[in-house]
């Protein structure tokens, strides 16, 4: 049988876990109440001869999906989820069947999965214009075609998820690791594959003053993704934490600002060469700044504060989960003529002189040693204990976490809790 995570919206446990989730966060997980559901199942099947199935080995918890468990995803991707949905779209496996038209796959290849669910996978023989042009993130038909709507692998019913002992992909979807990567840096893959399209689509001059706020997973993996492209551009990141600091400086900042309300404004615009200035009332008005903000949060005051530290013309690439929010000072879009971009996963990239799928160069670069993202998996937990694993990873900074990661097939046995590294 297959154990699983499954999310599925049901308006009464909406409700109850909206409003009792405001006094007692686990409640999100830990009640009978709630949208997640851990449960047994049947294996998947394959849904034609062009795909294959996966046994997981490392299933990641992202941002994302705790953004959905808390209940903070907005309206506007439901129309892209299929109800009940198994969670997970970080996920490195091995090959256990393929069909017959995925016969340049093994049983028993290591693989890693890009979940993007675009024409192809959908079975759509004329591509829309995103995908024709390897724009798979933008693809217009994720809720069309042979497949449940659903954005990505762990959002679709039909699929499967990496909180899951076994998923199926399409053959499209599947890239073989090489002995040199390992599976830790496997399922590092698709987060790092995030950080690398925003970077690619939005790269750095040498000579250009970074701005990196938020140094979660993905703030690091951003960083990771500017060094290992070799791009000798000044970096610095805002952070929370100590040991985000000392990860940020690791993966090849150059100034690290800790975010203390007292201090961090002046220091941050002094490692800018930027001038501090006083409103009548309200938040410090920031003259100058960096060349490109990369905001790895998506809060309201990490919002804020990627546009009043960009320089008069500069931009702002937009990578953490934004979602509806109030209290956002827009003037300076206008006043300094700021671009702002979105950043969404991953499709297909300009690099080293030809067009190739991101995953290919996150794996690649993985493969050359100019990147080592293994060290920040730090807790692996099996399936069942998916109570301890959800509250490790919203409670990063007192359980010393950075990537938290489920081994579905990982034999369980009660009150094991984490292996921390």
């Amino acid at each position: 049988m297959l154990r699983v995570l499954q999310f599925n919206y049901k308006l009464p446990r909406y409700i109850f876990t909206k409003m009792a989730g405001k006094f007692f966060p686990s409640v999100h997980w830990n009640s009978s109440f709630s949208c997640l559901q851990f449960m047994e199942r049947s294996e998947p099947d394959l849904p034609n001869e062009n795909w294959v199935k996966v046994k997981v080995k490392y299933g990641g918890i992202c941002g994302s999906d705790l953004n959905l468990l808390f209940l903070n995803d907005s309206p506007a991707t439901s129309p892209f989820v299929s109800f009940p949905f198994t969670i997970g779209h970080e996920i490195v496996g091995e090959i256990m069947e393929a069909g017959l038209q995925a016969n340049e796959f093994n049983k028993g290849d290591r693989v890693v999965i890009d979940p993007i669910l675009s024409c192809e996978s959908r079975g759509i023989e004329k591509p829309c214009p995103p995908c024709m042009k390897g724009n798979f993130s933008l693809c217009v038909n994720k809720a069309n075609g042979d497949l449940s709507p659903g954005l990505l692998i762990g959002a679709c019913r039909d699929t499967g998820g990496g909180w899951s002992s076994y998923i199926v992909a399409h053959k499209s979807q599947i890239f073989r690791l090489p002995n040199e990567v390992n599976d830790l840096n496997g399922v590092m893959v698709e987060p790092f594959s995030c950080a690398l399209h925003c970077v690619l689509r939005n790269p750095p001059n040498k000579d250009d003053t970074v701005l990196v706020i938020g140094s979660g997973v993905i703030g690091l993996c951003v960083i990771a993704a500017i060094r290992a492209l070799e791009i000798p551009c000044k970096i610095v990141a805002l952070v929370k934490h100590k040991t985000q600091a000392e990860l940020a400086s690791k993966y090849g900042a150059d100034k690290i600002i800790l975010l203390q309300k007292s201090s961090y404004v002046d220091e941050l615009a002094k490692s800018l060469n930027a001038q501090v200035l006083k409103p009548l009332f309200g938040s410090e008005v920031i003259q100058g700044g960096a060349d490109i903000v990369y905001e790895c949060v998506g809060k309201t005051r990490s919002i804020n504060d990627a546009l009043r530290f960009t320089k008069n013309g500069g931009r702002v690439v937009l990578l953490g989960l934004a979602g509806i929010m109030n209290g956002i000072d827009w003037t300076t879009v206008w006043l300094n003529e700021l671009e702002v971009k979105g950043s969404f996963a991953y499709s297909t990239e300009r690099y080293n002189g030809k067009t190739t799928r991101t995953f290919n160069i996150a794996i690649e670069l993985m493969r050359l040693g100019k990147v080592d993202l293994s060290p920040l998996v730090t807790h692996q937990f099996p399936i069942e204990d998916y109570q301890n694993a959800l509250n490790t990873a919203s409670n990063k900074k007192y359980r010393g976490a950075i990537k938290v990661v489920f081994e579905p097939n990982r034999q369980y046995k009660k009150k094991t809790g984490g292996i921390h590294k």
